[in-house]
């Protein structure tokens, strides 16, 4: 299995970013599997034409969502935990729910800003 990784640097997404976004796509979809293991920072930067501080910066965000894990010397591997993401999102959201009612807002206003933030979001990565 060969990784496919596309870091465009005329993007206006910084680096890291594009790199942690196609990681965490291809863990979640299985074209990444479970337990493949991840080249070193260093590996995937001389890959990548990328400073290894900006490989290792995607690695910890990507650690910090449960998509990957270091295991130490053994090396970096996607992590079992395939719904990490789903459940991030989840906590995400109810912990906003949360603060929205407290603050007061009527329902219907709490679901629009949650509703423009994501469109918002989803539209600078270009996945609207």
């Amino acid at each position: 299995m060969t990784l496919k990784i596309a870091v465009d640097p005329d993007s206006a997404t910084a680096p890291y970013e594009q790199l942690r976004a196609q990681l965490s796509e291809q863990a979640r979809s299985g074209t990444l599997p479970v337990g493949y293991r991840l080249p070193t920072v260093r590996g995937l930067a001389g890959e990548l034409g990328l400073a290894a501080n900006t490989v290792a910066k995607a690695y910890r965000a990507l650690e910090a969502d449960g998509v990957i894990e270091t295991r130490g010397r053994n090396g970096t591997f996607v992590a079992a935990a395939g719904d990490a993401a789903a459940r991030h999102a989840a906590t995400a959201a109810r912990e906003y729910a949360e603060q929205a009612r407290r603050l007061g807002l009527p329902e219907a206003d709490a679901r629009a800003h949650a509703e423009d933030a994501v469109r918002a979001a989803y539209a600078r990565q270009g996945l609207h």
